[in-house]
C-alpha cells in the first residue's frame, strides 16, 4: 500500500484544530484521513471544514449522496465515494446494485428512477462540459427550485475539489470504507 503524500497530522490535536474536527466527526471516532492531512495546512483546513454540504439543506439527503457518489466514481476517488458508501449511503438504505451503479452504469440504465436519472446526467454533463445543457436544466427545474439546483451544482464541484485533494495526496481507503466493485462481482 502507497503512503499519502504528506505526513497527516497526528493527536494530540491543537485546540482550534480539535474544534473544526469536532464540526463533522461523531464523538469518539478517530478525524478522517483526509481531514488529518488537511489540518497541517492552517490556511486551507478552516476553510474546507467548513464548506461543506453535509448538514441539513434544502437537498433531500438520498438526492445529495446520490450525487456524492457519483462524482466521487466519476473522478475516481475510491477513497471518498468509499466512505461516503460507509458512513451515508448504506446506512440510507441504498442497495448493492444501486451503489455499484454509481461507478458503472449510465444515466440511462433502468436501475435509476426518473429523478435519480437526471442527478446522475447532472453529475456526468457537470464533469464531462463543467456546465449544464438547457434540455437538462428544463428537465431538472421540474424537480428541483432554484436553491437546491444551486446547491446540487456547488456539491459536485466540491466533491471534484474533495476527489483531486484524494486523488494527488494518494490517500489510501479508510479500514471502514468501501472499495470500488471489481469486473465479475456480484452486483
Amino acid at each position: 500500500m502507497e503512503s499519502p503524500r504528506i505526513r497527516p497530522l497526528e493527536p494530540p490535536y491543537p485546540d482550534e484544530v480539535q474544534k473544526l474536527f469536532d464540526l463533522v466527526m461523531p464523538e469518539g471516532v478517530e478525524p478522517l484521513l483526509l481531514f488529518r492531512t488537511l489540518a497541517t495546512n492552517s490556511r486551507i483546513f478552516p476553510r474546507f471544514m467548513r464548506a461543506g454540504v453535509l448538514d441539513r439543506g434544502p437537498v433531500d439527503i438520498r438526492d445529495r449522496e446520490l450525487v456524492i457518489h457519483r462524482t466521487t466514481a466519476r473522478c475516481r476517488s475510491e477513497y471518498e465515494w468509499g466512505v461516503h458508501v460507509a458512513a451515508f449511503g448504506r446506512p440510507l438504505g441504498f442497495s448493492d446494485e444501486l451503489i455499484r451503479a454509481t461507478v458503472e452504469a449510465a444515466a440511462d440504465d433502468p436501475i435509476w428512477d426518473p429523478r435519480q436519472a437526471l442527478l446522475v446526467r447532472l453529475c456526468d454533463e457537470l464533469h464531462e462540459t463543467a456546465t449544464v445543457s438547457d434540455d437538462l436544466w428544463r428537465q431538472l427545474e421540474g424537480h428541483f427550485d432554484a436553491e437546491q439546483l444551486t446547491e446540487l451544482i456547488y456539491t459536485v464541484g466540491m466533491y471534484h475539489a474533495v476527489s483531486f485533494l484524494t486523488n494527488a495526496l494518494k490517500l489510501p481507503s479508510e479500514q471502514t470504507a468501501a472499495r470500488f466493485p471489481q469486473p465479475g462481482e456480484p452486483g
